[in-house]
C-alpha cells in the first residue's frame, strides 16, 4: 500500500470521525431543545385555562405568531435597524476600548493608576446610566448608542490591555534592538499579537450590548426589538412578544457562534 493511499485513508477516516463527533453534537443538541420545549409546553398546559392570558405563551401559540411575523415582514425592520446599533456601537467601541487597551497595557504605572478606576465603573451596569444619557442626548437614537457603546467598551479594553502584557517580551527587545520607533513597535509586533485576544472582548462585549439591547431601546425610539417587545405589550398580543423574545434569543446565539467560529478560524490558520 502506497504511501499516498495510506494518507487518503487516514484523512477519510478522520473525516468520518468528524462527521459522527459532529452528528453526536447536533443530536445532543437538538434532545436538550427538545427536552426544554416539552417542558416549556407542560409549563403552560398546567398552568393555562383556555382564558387563561398564559396560552398566549404556550409553544403553539408562539411559533404561529413567529411564523406570521416572518411572513409579513413586519419584523425585518426591527432587526435590522437593532444589529445596525450593535454594529455601530461596537465600532465605537473598539476605536475607544483599543488605544486605550494598548496604552494602559504598555505604561505599568498607567495600570495602577487606571485600574480601580476603570474598574470601579465596569461594575456599573449599563441600565444605570439610562437617566443620565436621557438628559445629555434626550430621546431617540444617541442615547442608545452611548449605553451600547459604555456597555461594550470594558470587556474590549480589558482584552487588549491582556493582551499587551501576553506579548513575547523577547520580540519587543528585538525590537529595540533594531531600532524601531515607538509606532513601529506598535503596529508591527503588538497589534499583530493582540488579534486573538481583541476578538475574545469583541465576543464578550456582543453578549453584553445584546442583552443591554433591548432595555436600551425602550428609550423612545420608534422601531428596534426592544421597542417591538413594548408595542407587543401594549396591544395585548402576547404570542408575538413571546415570540421576539425567542428571536431575540436566537439572533444572540447566532451572532454568538458566529465570532467563535471567525476565532477558532483565525487561531487555526495561526497554527
Amino acid at each position: 500500500m502506497s504511501a499516498l493511499s495510506i494518507e487518503i485513508h487516514s484523512h477519510a477516516l478522520q473525516g468520518v470521525v468528524r462527521l459522527k463527533q459532529f452528528g453526536n453534537a447536533i443530536s445532543l443538541a437538538l434532545s436538550g431543545i427538545l427536552v426544554a420545549v416539552f417542558l416549556w409546553w407542560a409549563g403552560t398546559s398546567l398552568l393555562a385555562t383556555e382564558n387563561s392570558i398564559l396560552a398566549s405563551f404556550a409553544p403553539a401559540a408562539c411559533f404561529q405568531a413567529l411564523l406570521q411575523l416572518l411572513q409579513t415582514g413586519e419584523i425585518f425592520t426591527h432587526i435590522r435597524v437593532s444589529l445596525e446599533r450593535v454594529l455601530l456601537s461596537l465600532l465605537f467601541a473598539l476605536l475607544v476600548g483599543i488605544p486605550l487597551g494598548i496604552v494602559v497595557g504598555l505604561s505599568k504605572v498607567l495600570e495602577k493608576a487606571t485600574s480601580p478606576l476603570f474598574q470601579f465603573i465596569r461594575m456599573i451596569s449599563p441600565i444605570s446610566w439610562m437617566p443620565l444619557a436621557v438628559m445629555m442626548f434626550g430621546i431617540g437614537d444617541a442615547p442608545v448608542y452611548f449605553l451600547l457603546t459604555i456597555a461594550a467598551v470594558w470587556p474590549i479594553m480589558l482584552n487588549v490591555s491582556a493582551g499587551v502584557h501576553a506579548v513575547d517580551a523577547r520580540w519587543l527587545t528585538l525590537a529595540q534592538s533594531l531600532c524601531a520607533t515607538r509606532w513601529e513597535t506598535i503596529t508591527r509586533i503588538i497589534i499583530p499579537a493582540i488579534v486573538a485576544h481583541t476578538l475574545t472582548g469583541i465576543r464578550l462585549a456582543i453578549g453584553i450590548v445584546w442583552i443591554v439591547l433591548v432595555p436600551a431601546e425602550m428609550l423612545g425610539v420608534s422601531a428596534g426589538l426592544g421597542y417591538f417587545i413594548l408595542d407587543t405589550r401594549d396591544r395585548l398580543a402576547y404570542s408575538e412578544l413571546m415570540a421576539v423574545i425567542l428571536l431575540i434569543g436566537l439572533i444572540g446565539y447566532l451572532l454568538d457562534l458566529a465570532v467563535r467560529l471567525f476565532i477558532k478560524h483565525y487561531v487555526h490558520q495561526r497554527e
